[in-house]
Formats: structure tokens, sequence, C-alpha cells
């Protein structure tokens, strides 16, 4: 019989959320699958579990797995572990789930702390419906290209973003989404726990790159209560929201809006990342197209 594969939820900061469950778990299992070895470590030792660890993240996930799903198939239990909260999200172990499960070996998900479900809950922004982005990109043509493909959406936008970004993130937020509500939230069930509200470009101005931040942030912004794309259907392709996706679209907005031409083009081009000469032909040829 092979053995089973077991999803942990670690604590995102206090130690008091781990579950008995979870405890229980780490101390049976065989080996204890790490996003870092010595960040877990305090954790076992905390609670006096003395199982073996071995790590398992981004940049030995390939032959890690393998390795892992040979124990399995030899009949040990393995816990994959990230370092704070739930495996999985925004953290690496896809792969060994993968591979567990084309191995058809057991998979059992112990639930426990996510940091965006519990910054979601106490944000006060809507919660029946969101979206979880996870990272957004790194650089600023492509966050901005994405933000824009997400402006229309009326769920609430979630994302996790670092200290060191977080200034131009907002930035980036407010000038594609505009200024909506929003709900920073950092350093979540530890000592410094902040919650942080208001219009973006509050929280940009409070988070500006003068103030260094500390902490894993989450970044909830509220949904477009009014999307602007109208859903059409040309030829037999499949529905386009021009709204969030077509830069003609974007551009006559912010004409409407008060901009020349020349500067709606100029900041149309700007949040999708585009170059001005190549936004000036993408134009030109979706104007053709809905001219058609």
């Amino acid at each position: 019989m092979p053995g089973t594969l077991y999803i942990v939820a670690t604590p995102i900061g206090n130690l008091e959320d781990t579950s008995q469950r979870a405890v229980r778990t780490l101390r049976e299992v065989d080996l204890i699958a790490c996003e870092d070895t010595r960040h877990t470590r305090k954790l076992l030792n905390h609670f006096g579990i003395d199982t073996k660890t071995t790590s398992y993240h981004e940049h030995n996930e390939r032959e890690r797995a393998a390795e892992l799903r040979q124990l399995l198939e030899a009949g040990k239990d393995v816990a994959l572990v990230s370092d704070a909260g739930t495996p999985l999200m925004s953290d690496p172990g896809f792969r060994i789930v993968q591979t567990a499960i084309d191995g058809r070996i057991p998979i059992v998900s112990i639930p426990g702390p996510v940091a965006f479900v519990t910054a979601l809950a106490g944000s006060g922004l809507t919660t029946n419906e969101f979206f979880f982005g996870g990272f957004l990109p790194l650089r600023g043509a492509a966050r901005r290209a994405k933000l824009f493909q997400l402006r229309d959406l009326s769920a609430t936008l979630v994302f996790y973003e670092a200290p060191h970004r977080i200034a131009k993130t907002l930035q980036d937020a407010l000038d594609v989404l505009g200024d909506r509500d929003a709900v920073l939230a950092r350093e979540l069930t530890k000592i410094h726990e902040e919650f942080a509200r208001g219009k973006l470009r509050e929280l940009s101005h409070q988070f500006s790159e003068a103030r260094p931040v500390r902490g894993e942030i989450v970044l909830m912004i509220s949904g477009n209560s009014k999307p602007t794309g109208r859903v059409s259907k040309k030829g037999g392709d499949p529905p386009v929201r021009e709204g969030a996706l077509s830069l003609a679209a974007r551009v006559h907005e912010l004409e409407q809006e008060g901009l020349t031409s020349k500067e709606a083009l100029k900041r149309a081009a700007r949040e999708l990342g585009l170059k001005r000469a190549e936004a000036y032909r993408l134009l030109l040829a979706q104007k053709n197209r809905l001219s058609k």
C-alpha cells in the first residue's frame, strides 16, 4: 500500500493557530517536506516534534517531487508544509500534488490559516465574491497590464505584495483602477498586525516610498461597481469584454474623462505596458476591426 501525502496548513504568525490535527499529523508522518527546514524547525521544536525534514522549494521542486513520490510509493507518509499558511497558496507544492495524483497516491488536505482569507474576513470589503491574484507581476508594465485586465471585475480584488514594492503597486492600482476603496493588511496575527483602510489615493500617500514598510502584505481593492465593458461576439470568436481588453475602448473612456486623444493614448499605453508606437498601431487595428 502506498503512503499518504498530507498537505498541512501552519500558522501565518501566531503559533497558537496551529490545529491539534496538524500537530498530530506532523508527529506521525515519516517525513516533512518544508519550504525552509530552518523555519519549520522552529514550529516543530515549539511542539516537541522530532520528525525528519527535507527541503522542498521552487528551486528543487522538480527533482524533490520525484524523490518524494518514490517514498510515498514505498509506503511512507509525507507531510507538505510551507513557511506560513496553507501550502500551494502562492507557495510551492503543485508539482508533488500532481505527481501523487498521477501515482494514485492518497492525498489528505488539513485545513488551517490562509493569509488572504484572514485579511479578507477583517477587511470590511465585500466577501461574497472575490478574485485572488496571488502576487502581481514584478515589472511595472506587466503589473499595470494585469490590473487593466481585472478592472471590470465586480469582485473584490485580493493580492499578495512585498513591502518594497507596495508603494509602486498602490500607485499603479490608482492609475489603472481609479480611486477605489481599499484595505492593506500586514503582519497578520502578529504583534504589529495592521489593517489600513481608505481610498487607494490615501493608502498610496500613507505607504509612499518615503515610508519603509515591513511584513508580509495583503492588498484588497473593491470591485468595479459599474463595469464599463460590454460583451460582443463577432464571427464565431469567443465573447470579448471590450472595456477590459480593448485599447480603443480605454482610449475612448479617457477622452470622455477630458483627456486629449494624445494624452488618452499615452496613458492607456502606460496602463497596458505598451510602447507608444506599438499602442498607436494597435489602436488603428482595433478601430478598423470594430468598424467592420
